[in-house]
């Protein structure tokens, strides 16, 4: 079986190399054809175009920089979608937009092809060593089937749930991520500035139980499963030391923004009477504004911790 490759980035070129190190015959394609110097020495095989890779191609991969190139890649002038072929499968590793997923699943299906939008976490260390998690979007039944050329190229690919799924779970990730970043930025700057070093500072919280448990993990024991009492810190004590840093921040001159926001959302809460439930109780102010409950069975959320999913 043939497999093609799309876009030979810092990224891409690494997970094609992973599916050759794995005995996968690859017909790569890029904007630039130096870029696939490398896999052509290592026996891949160079498409003309997307189309010409995808007719000769069971299964495609992408991986490109975001929508604009999708689009082009996929609906342009001898796109992908025009090679397409019934029982094709396109794997999108991009981080991509979810409605252009939608589009481009539909679009396969009138061929008889299957999409997926499958973007990958774990950045290019993670790419070059094949420790990458792989959020897959689609048919699960084909998902199935092509696991094993996934498993070539991340250590954890997962099935995440009908097209688009996949994007979602990873925009959430990566928006926590450089969120946490910027409020990270703000209290280190605020620590520093109150005298302490930064290197004593991060060896310090690293040991609190922030640092001892992973980011995501958190939600878990009470905001998933929406239980807010019995407290495991309450919220009036939380907003005590809450207000506590923020006021540190202003005697030593550190603009706190997002604290301030953190502040205000504890206040609400506090003001609806919530003094004694669980400091994350303000998380069901969010739910209230974007019209949604969140409530997971218990076991489910357990079953999933124990598994270190």
């Amino acid at each position: 079986m043939k497999i093609g490759f799309i876009g030979l980035g810092t990224m891409g070129a690494f997970m094609a190399a992973n599916l050759q190190k794995a005995g996968h015959k690859l017909v790569v394609h890029d904007i630039r054809r130096q870029a696939a110097e490398r896999h052509l020495a290592a026996g891949a095989e160079w498409g003309e175009s997307p189309r010409a890779v995808a007719a000769q191609c069971e299964v495609v991969f992408t991986s490109l920089p975001g929508p604009p190139e999708v689009e082009a890649v996929v609906f342009g002038p001898d796109g992908l979608l025009e090679g397409a072929h019934a029982g094709m499968a396109h794997f999108d590793l991009s981080t991509n937009s979810q409605a252009l997923m939608r589009r481009v699943h539909a679009a396969m299906a009138e061929r008889g092809a299957q999409a997926f939008d499958a973007p990958v976490s774990g950045g290019p260390k993670g790419a070059e060593s094949g420790r990458l998690a792989i959020w897959v979007g689609g048919d699960r039944a084909t998902y199935d089937k092509h696991k094993p050329i996934l498993d070539a190229i991340g250590d954890q690919p997962a099935y995440i749930g009908p097209i688009g799924s996949a994007t979602v779970a990873k925009l959430v990730h990566n928006l926590s991520g450089y969120a946490i970043q910027t409020v990270m930025a703000e209290v280190f700057t605020m620590g520093v500035k109150a005298g302490m070093d930064p290197l004593e500072l991060w060896k310090a919280v690293r040991q609190g139980s922030l640092g001892r448990r992973r980011t995501f993990d958190r939600i878990a024991d009470q905001f998933l499963v929406n239980k807010y009492e019995p407290p495991a810190f309450s919220l009036k004590l939380a907003h005590k030391d809450v207000t506590l840093a923020v006021g540190l921040g202003r005697e030593v001159g550190v603009p706190m923004r997002l604290s301030h926001l953190v502040m205000e959302e504890m206040t609400e809460a506090l003001n609806r009477g919530w003094a004694h439930r669980d400091s994350r109780v303000p998380m069901v102010l969010q739910q209230e504004r974007a019209g949604v409950k969140i409530e997971c069975d218990p076991k489910a959320v357990q079953a999933v911790l124990d598994g270190g999913k």
